[in-house]
């Protein structure tokens, strides 16, 4: 087995190809990644072969795990790629995970102005499952103080009304919106060293929603670690790969810095 770039009590953070490391690996519970999709960002020159880490992810997660896939598409000749749906399909219609849900990630930011279309302002977050999810602790928030008077369609076509009492504590919506930028993707000056910085929040909520404490989190492109990060912070036992070992360095410093904080509440 490879060495560790760097580790702690929790988790491990190795340096290399994730095609040549997750082979060695033991079973994980939970993924969740952003690869480096239709070239929007340089990586060090280095591309990544979706088909061949999906498969490899497919085998590497438990059964009832969850794979979090968080992609978008470059505009190309006047056209949206449409690589995150060809991804999507290719996980589901050959890889054999299910899309158990597909959440949109709405950020306030406006990398690439266009000039005869909308601002684009999200990325899909594809929740491919292995069999039906084991963990799943949905977040919830407060639905608002007014009361709102809904219809909801039957199949048949009849028609039903339901009254929200206002203020309710309800499951979130799969839209979720994150405040990025920088010192507001995260706190940690050095992070923005890498070119796309994974938020902390949205990391956060994933890992909340779909695994317990001391369950095993793998991201296999990690670039500045924030899932090894959030992981750490949460009790979850964690592994990260990083090709880029430029990046490696910054990932384990953020991951010691909040290592070292843990410690002092402990």
């Amino acid at each position: 087995m490879i060495k560790p770039y760097y580790e702690t009590e929790l988790g491990k953070l190795y340096h290399g190809d994730c095609l040549e490391i997750m082979p060695q690996l033991p079973l994980v519970d939970m993924v969740i990644t952003s690869p480096p999709y239709d070239d929007l960002r340089d990586y060090g020159g280095y591309v990544f072969d979706y088909k061949r880490i999906a498969f490899e992810l497919f085998g590497l997660i438990r059964i009832g795990g969850v794979t979090v896939w968080v992609v978008g598409d470059q505009v190309k000749n006047g056209s949206e790629t449409g690589s995150s749906f060809r991804q999507a399909l290719y996980f589901k219609d050959v890889v054999g995970f299910n899309i158990h849900d597909t959440m949109i990630y709405q950020k306030n930011c406006y990398p690439f102005p266009p000039t005869n279309r909308y601002y684009q302002q999200f990325e899909y977050m594809f929740v491919f499952s292995k069999g039906t999810p084991s963990v799943v602790n949905l977040l919830r928030c407060k639905s608002g103080n007014k009361k709102r008077t809904s219809t909801h369609r039957n199949k048949n076509g009849t028609t039903e009304k339901f009254t929200s009492s206002g203020n309710e504590n309800r499951i979130m919506d799969n839209v979720w919106f994150e405040d990025v930028g920088y010192m507001r993707t995260t706190k940690d000056k050095i992070a923005f060293k890498h070119p796309a910085i994974f938020p902390e929040s949205l990391c956060f909520k994933h890992v909340m929603t779909w695994s317990n404490e001391n369950d095993v989190v793998l991201d296999p492109m990690c670039g500045s670690g924030t899932v090894c990060k959030m992981s750490q912070k949460l009790n979850r036992r964690w592994i990260g790969i990083e090709i880029e070992e430029k990046y490696c360095e910054i990932a384990a410093k953020r991951i010691e810095k909040e290592n070292q904080q843990l410690k002092l509440f402990t």
